[in-house]
């Protein structure tokens, strides 16, 4: 895992200062504490910031293979499969992202269709003066590219497009009216004039300034829903889920996990730990789970306590407390340079800085609600609208409060899109496509990317594995919802091979007491928050303070959190300030 930059000139454009080149490296530095390389070469730049996890010794990169370079940010699961088909004697070094380049020499712009990963991939052609770029198709690692009057530049952060000087820390106002209203942005644009995202699983292919052509490959395999009976589909989600939790946990680098009550990491749990079963043994799975210190907070510790104990796993609960997220909420926002106003990147910020002390790689339970039709919303979105049914997400957080000078008029433009353009064997099928669109990577995935990156730890989703998707998108939805309850085969599955993990219980969810702290101190954070030039701009200030006084109720708090979100982030990420004071001192200095 690490953190990948560059720069392709047009022809007869003079190559930026080096110094251009060592800020885009120091604003990475975190995602690759191992190793730093610049290498200049043609009409290219190419900067590499490394985080060790596999051939710790030999894998540094750039990697060469005759006139072409590559730097990679990611994990190619299937590495040792196509080191077997291509050959051994053609690889240079023993690193799985070797693999990409290796594809790339047979099978040009189209290497990508063969990787089994996560992954962000750079590939410059010096013969050609061509470079090729590539993201894993569920979007699980980021990849962000500029337009420059002299060429392109791309990085895994748009922070470091914006420390090199190559890009400015602007706010486009509908993408933020997009933040505002749904905690995400969608879509290619970011909030960032200027920058735009590589689509998950897209693949393009630039030169002299030219878009010479763009792909993009589904992580969701086609066709119509399969005739298949409970026990066949269970036989086979087994063997896929282990063959995808074996293949995450290839590491040369101690792991663990984060363990949550709930079903999803549950089952990667139940995985890692028959895994070791089978292997005779090994050292125990290290498991961390957020608390809280909240009254009348579902505190996932104890469910999750009683999961790691039936599998002998070395768990420990971590306690965030909202001393913590006054502390440290600058500093996670700060790590949030493409915003997700969600709140839960308090606490995976906070675990993911304890896992750090022992484990360079975590496995994760992100995208089992999504892939196995978890949220109840799916079931709303397919029903007609004399049984309850409406379309998801229709109304934005800000939507009837009045805190808001204008109702944002196009923030659903993304969402409405990915619903007009996903496929999928079923209705209920195309509800969960449009959030594996949208939702997933914009949200959990880029949260859980920056999160631990922050710290250097490299982030795992063995549910969101190509394998897995094979296994279980062309199901009938008689195997995706069941008495009122989704994800009905895996909890089937967790049924047989973690029963302490009571699958067929009602849903807890996941939430985060933010109402609660804001409340707290409300009085001293509304005046704060409201007098912020971002948030006045947008919102009539009498009303934020109100907001914040009343942060408890249902719909306040929401919006609350992502008010004070937005507005640490504009100081952070547009106004240049600190991010090592507390939330009070950061908005306070105006």
């Amino acid at each position: 895992m690490c953190g990948l930059a560059g720069i392709l000139y047009n022809r007869g454009a003079t190559p930026r200062d080096r110094s251009v080149l060592e800020r885009l490296a120091e604003a990475l530095r975190h995602r690759g504490p191992d190793g730093v390389h610049i290498v200049r070469m043609g009409r290219a730049d190419m900067i590499h910031t490394r985080l060790a996890i596999i051939d710790i010794n030999g894998g540094d990169q750039p990697i060469s293979a005759g006139a072409a370079t590559m730097i990679a940010n990611g994990e190619i699961y299937n590495d040792p499969d196509i080191r077997r088909r291509i050959g051994v004697a053609h690889y240079s070094t023993g690193s799985d992202c070797e693999s990409a380049l290796r594809l790339w020499e047979r099978d040009g712009s189209a290497f990508a269709s063969e990787l089994r990963g996560m992954y962000a991939v750079a590939i410059y052609d010096d013969d050609k003066g061509e470079l090729t770029l590539a993201r894993d198709p569920f979007g699980i690692k980021s990849l962000y590219i500029a337009e420059l009057p002299d060429g392109v530049a791309f990085a895994s952060e748009p922070a470091a497009l914006i420390a090199a000087g190559l890009a400015a820390p602007g706010v486009d106002p509908i993408v933020r009216d997009e933040l505002l209203q749904l905690q995400f942005t969608t879509g290619r644009r970011t909030i960032f004039p200027g920058i735009t995202r590589l689509l998950p699983g897209e693949t393009l292919r630039i030169a002299a300034g030219r878009l010479l052509d763009r792909s993009r490959r589904s992580p969701l395999p086609e066709g119509a829903a399969e005739e298949i009976d409970e026990a066949t589909a269970l036989a086979r989600l087994d063997a896929a889920l282990m063959d995808s939790v074996r293949a995450h946990e290839r590491s040369d680098v101690p792991f663990g996990m984060f363990l949550s009550g709930g079903v999803d990491s549950a089952a990667v749990l139940a995985a890692m730990a028959r895994i070791r079963r089978e292997a005779g043994g090994g050292a125990p799975i290290r498991a961390w789970t957020a608390s809280f210190d909240a009254r009348g907070v579902a505190d996932e510790a104890s469910a999750a306590a009683t999961l790691a104990r039936a599998v002998g796993a070395a768990h420990e609960a971590v306690r965030v407390s909202s001393g913590d997220m006054w502390r440290h909420l600058p500093a996670i926002v700060g790590s949030m340079d493409d915003p997700v106003a969600d709140y839960a990147i308090i606490p995976t910020w906070m675990l993911a800085r304890r896992a750090r002390e022992s484990v360079s790689v975590v496995l994760s339970g992100e995208g089992g609600d999504e892939l196995f039709a978890g949220y109840g919303r799916y079931r709303h979105a397919t029903r007609p609208w004399w049984r309850g049914g409406r379309r998801m997400r229709r109304r934005g957080m800000f939507d009837g409060l009045g805190v808001l000078r204008s109702r944002p008029a196009r923030w659903r433009d993304g969402l409405a899109g990915a619903e007009m353009s996903v496929v999928g064997p079923t209705p209920f099928s195309r509800a969960q496509a449009v959030d594996i669109a949208e939702w997933l990577p914009n949200d959990l995935l880029l949260k859980l990317d920056r999160c631990l990156m922050a710290h250097g730890v490299e982030g795992r989703t063995p549910l969101l594995d190509p394998v897995v998707a094979k296994a279980v998108w062309l199901l009938p939805d008689s195997l995706r919802v069941r008495d009122g309850r989704g994800k009905w085969l895996l909890r089937r599955w967790l049924e047989q091979a973690l029963p302490e993990a009571s699958p067929f219980a009602p849903k807890q969810g996941f939430t985060v007491p933010v109402g609660e702290w804001i409340a707290e101190a409300g009085r001293k954070l509304g005046p704060l928050v409201a007098a912020q030039p971002a948030i006045a701009e947008i919102a009539d200030p009498d009303m934020v303070r109100a907001l914040f006084k009343d942060a408890t109720a249902r719909r306040a708090a929401p919006a609350a959190w992502t008010l004070l979100f937005y507005a640490l982030w504009r100081r952070i990420h547009v106004d240049g300030a600190p991010r090592d004071g507390d939330v009070f001192e950061t908005l306070a200095t105006v």
